[in-house]
Parts: C-alpha cells; structure tokens; sequence
C-alpha cells in the first residue's frame, strides 16, 4: 500500500507501508513490481519442483515395474547389462573403484568418472589402473555398487 500521509508532503515522494524512510512513486512502483516478481518466481518454482516430483515417482515406479518383470525371468547377466570403462583407481582397502564409464542405462546415468563400491573385494584383485574393463552396476540404497567386472579385449 502506497500512500501519501503528509499534503504537505511534495507530490513526488510517498511515505510506503509506514515505514520512516520516504521513496519517490518510481521507486514504490519498482518495488512493489520487484515484490510481485519474487511472488511469482516463488510460485512457479513450487509448482515446477511439484510436477518434477511427481515425474521422477512415476519414473521411479516404471523402474520399479521393469526390475520385477526381470527378477521373475531370473536370466543371467547378459552383456547388455554390462557398462564398458576404464579403471582409474583401485583402492582395495576401502573396497572402492574408480571407472571412467560410458552411460549406464539401466540407471539412467551419463557418462562420467566416478568412485563406486564393489560387492565383492575379489573384483579388484583383477583390476589395475588403465584396464578397459565391462562392469554391471547397480544401486543399493544412495550407493552404486559394482557387482560384475570383466576385463575387455
């Protein structure tokens, strides 16, 4: 609310929201546009992050849908699940590797350079750095975890 309180105020500055400092109309207008802008950015951002929640669940759920169809053929690895890398660093006391790996499609993952947990430690004992190597990987939890390597030729 913009208000002029003082008549003997001069007509181009407004005392705003009874504040004790006074602006001039420009800079009531500005901001109130500059409040009105916040409110609607706040806004869409909310909606925006609602509707991008709710595509990751269905997301999620036809993941989800998938991964039971192929638990209940129980099918051996078959190399489509396989990812091709390169061994960066092996860490064997922490149980950890890092690949240098192409797209992992059954996780929706680009392809990037990244330190993964291994299921077995007995997969790094195959490994050293500059191997070309396929892995299957999965996600347990917030963890990718390698639970096949091969050494590529």
């Amino acid at each position: 609310m913009v208000t002029n309180t003082n008549s003997q105020q001069p007509d181009s500055q407004v005392r705003c929201f009874n504040f004790t400092s006074t602006f001039t109309r420009k800079q009531s207008m500005n901001l109130i546009k500059t409040l009105a802008m916040a409110a609607t950015l706040t806004a869409a951002t909310a909606l925006s992050s609602a509707a991008f929640a709710e595509a990751a669940k269905a997301h999620d759920h036809h993941k989800a849908a998938a991964g039971a169809t192929s638990a209940t053929n129980a099918m051996p690895t078959v190399d489509a699940d396989m990812t091709n890398a390169e061994v960066r660093k092996v860490d064997k006391d922490a149980k950890k590797i890092t690949l240098k790996h192409e797209a992992i499609k059954s996780l929706d993952m680009p392809s990037m350079t990244m330190v993964f947990q291994v299921k077995d430690a007995a997969l790094l004992d195959k490994a050293q750095a500059g191997d070309k190597v396929k892995v299957k990987i999965i996600q347990e939890g917030n963890a990718y975890v390698v639970t096949e390597m091969q050494t590529s030729k």
